[in-house]
């Protein structure tokens, strides 16, 4: 099983910025990626973002598209999430998350979850 802490997380004003960090350990069989959900209170579960095996972005929400950028580090096992021209309606907790390589990125699909960093957006 792969463990996921999250860090970068908080309180900004609306139009500010904020940096996600997700490191992963433990031992893996397998290539796999990693990327982000997030979750407000009676909501679904929303992908955000994930990078390929490599590090390179593969996905982006269409409702961060433009103001997010996730990137990775494959030898460092990180993956990081650049949160520009936040929003009050990107508040959520954040989920880092991995997913075997080649698997579409639906919830089921991932093996692991962090324990999930708020961030906070005001108006």
């Amino acid at each position: 099983q792969v463990q996921l802490v999250e860090s970068g997380g908080g309180l900004v004003q609306a139009g500010g910025s904020l940096r996600l960090s997700c490191a992963a350990s433990g031992r893996f069989v397998s290539r796999y990626t990693m990327g982000w959900f997030r979750q407000t209170p009676g909501k679904e579960r929303e992908f955000v973002a994930a990078v390929t095996w490599s590090g390179d972005p593969l996905y982006y929400a269409e409702s961060v598209k433009g103001r997010f950028t996730i990137s990775g580090d494959n030898v460092k096992k990180t993956v990081y999430l650049q949160m520009n021209s936040l929003k009050p309606e990107d508040t959520a907790v954040y989920y880092c998350a991995t997913t075997p390589d080649g698997r579409p990125w639906y919830e089921r699909n991932v093996d692991s979850w962090g324990q999930g960093i708020q961030v906070t957006v005001s108006s």
